[in-house]
């Protein structure tokens, strides 16, 4: 039995956000405006992602990003609600890939691709810690 085997392409799952002055390009230092920042659609893409994949792996089981291509076509003023779609374009054992798509009111702001490989929670954890060691 493969952990991921309730992953299916072509499965989907959208999350949405309120562009605020916590999510701009100023307040994450990566520009100078107050414009939806590239990091935080970035991270609203990897959230789509990440939750669509929780709920089918098993108990005790989680997913990591491994890889983000993202371009961020328009910028989103503050107050304008912004969403994320993540859809399963290929599953190969435990890792995922993802079309990712990120939209406001007006239309589509970006888009791009991701990866996520699932992992045991604990037995990562127990990995990430041993490198405070080395």
């Amino acid at each position: 039995m493969e952990v991921t085997e309730k992953v299916k392409v072509g499965m989907v799952k959208k999350v949405s956000s309120i562009v605020d002055k916590n999510n701009t390009a100023l307040a994450m230092k990566s520009g100078t405006l107050e414009v939806y920042a590239t990091p935080a659609m970035t991270a609203l893409m990897e959230q789509a992602a990440a939750e669509l994949l929780q709920t089918v792996l098993p108990e005790g089981w989680t997913s990591v990003g491994i890889a983000m291509s993202v371009v961020h076509t328009s910028a989103s003023p503050v107050g304008m609600k912004v969403k994320a779609e993540a859809k399963v374009i290929a599953v190969d054992r435990r890792k995922v890939s993802y079309e990712v798509v990120a939209f406001d009111e007006v239309g589509e702001i970006g888009k791009g691709s991701h990866e996520r490989f699932a992992v045991e929670k604990e037995k990562f954890l127990q990995k990430a810690a041993s490198r405070k060691n080395n």
